[in-house]
């Protein structure tokens, strides 16, 4: 094989968080034979054009249905030549040495099938799926029915997550995430491809499964982070997510289980998904009689209109973010610029305090994405909505809750989705 690293990327209809995880994707590949794989899932944005026009380097594969996750890796994976295998989601930004490190810890340790890193959210906010356990009956059966959410430390009801494992130390799991799962090419040729039977929920469960069963080991590597905008708490809440959880869960039971075991964990699975509708229900009807919530999950977090908006850059890239936030007709903002190197700890609190700033939007250009990642870390549970710039880029993206998809600011000639504002 002829490069050390495969990078491959299913992307569906996220065109301006795309782009800005190539950017990204590029910087750590730097002094690495390396290779990009783009497989587009029939995005009806302008992705296929996007990644055809700025990055000619990158293997596009522009499928003309959405096929899945699991197909469209595969899809890829036939065609890599790497040692190592890497699925990275679209909406991801990665630390400029994230992929040194990750390989080396790999080289050195020839019994890793798998490797999964620390991820955050957009607002600086752990993934508690950057370290997972394997979902056994009673570990699914916490989760939908919100046992687990209860006492996310147990070693009982917190397997899902494996909360009661340090986010900051390596350890052996059972499930890496599909957002970011770098693996052996020879692992892969031994343990299989994707299971094409899972659409959109579970192939990582199931391939995670697989690479222990090969008589590898999977392990989470904190010492690298990565954004991940779309965390698994984007749709947790919803029963449709539910529902497509079970018939994930259902599927692997039936592969990996005996015949009558498979129908009674099903059976226990459904148990729990009533278990989880009778509860939505409950707090709804909580919430009509009352008016107040049983869940403490974060709502729409609303930007004032004329809110002040730090960007943090050097001249240049501030005139840049500053005529993007006026082309997408956000005129009422008030726009000021911070020096990147005033983004220590305490000298970053005392200039959001001094000037009443609500978001801040980190120039790629003059800024490593690990310093980015770094200070989004540091203002976690601030409030402060956090975006980036990419380099060479003419859009600006950021999430600011744990429940948002993301928005982007972008010239008024393109699709802007922004986040919702108020008046003052």
């Amino acid at each position: 094989m002829s490069k050390k690293l495969s990078v491959i990327i299913v992307s569906y209809n996220v065109q301006y968080f795309l782009e800005q995880a190539l950017r990204s994707v590029q910087k750590a590949l730097a002094g690495i034979p390396s290779e990009i794989f783009v497989v587009d899932n029939n995005s009806s944005d302008s992705s296929v054009e996007m990644v055809a026009s700025r990055f000619p380097e990158v293997v596009l594969l522009a499928n003309q249905d959405n096929v899945g996750f699991s197909k469209a890796n595969n899809q890829a994976i036939a065609l890599a030549t790497g040692q190592y295998i890497l699925l990275l989601n679209p909406d991801t930004v990665v630390e400029e040495d994230t992929f040194y490190k990750c390989l080396e810890f790999m080289d050195a340790n020839p019994e890793a099938g798998g490797l999964g890193v620390k991820m955050i959210d957009g607002t600086g906010t752990f993934l508690p799926e950057s370290k997972r356990g394997l979902p056994t009956p009673l570990v699914a059966f916490s989760k939908i029915a919100g046992i687990s959410r209860l006492f996310p430390s147990s070693k009982l009801f917190g397997r899902y997550h494996l909360g009661f494992l340090s986010p900051d130390e390596v350890h052996e799991v059972e499930v890496l995430s599909g957002a970011f799962m770098l693996m052996r090419h020879r692992t892969l040729e031994q343990v299989g491809l994707l299971d094409e039977s899972f659409f959109m929920y579970g192939e990582d469960v199931d391939l995670s499964y697989r690479i222990l069963l090969g008589g590898y080991k999977n392990y989470y590597f904190p010492y690298t982070t990565i954004i991940h905008y779309k965390g698994e708490s984007t749709h947790k809440g919803s029963l449709n997510y539910v529902l497509v959880f079970y018939k994930a869960m259902a599927i692997f039971y039936q592969k990996h289980f005996s015949g009558s075991n498979a129908v009674v964990f099903s059976k226990l699975i459904l148990i729990a998904i009533y278990v989880r509708a009778a509860l939505s229900v409950l707090a709804v009807s909580v919430k009509k009689l009352f008016g107040f919530r049983l869940s403490k999950k974060d709502t729409s977090h609303k930007l004032p209109a004329s809110r002040m908006v730090l960007v943090a850059g050097q001249e240049q890239e501030y005139k840049r973010a500053h005529a993007i936030l006026q082309l997408a007709g956000l005129t009422q903002l008030q726009i000021n610029r911070i020096c990147p190197s005033q983004l220590h700890p305490e000298q970053l609190q005392k200039a959001l305090e001094h000037r009443k700033a609500c978001e801040i939007i980190f120039c790629g250009k003059d800024m490593a994405f690990a310093d980015i990642i770094s200070t989004m870390e540091q203002l976690r549970g601030t409030g402060i909505a956090c975006s980036i710039l990419p380099p060479q880029a003419d859009f600006i993206v950021g999430s600011y809750s744990k429940v948002d998809r993301g928005y982007h600011y972008a010239p008024a000639t393109a699709p802007v989705k922004m986040p919702e504002v108020v008046s003052c």
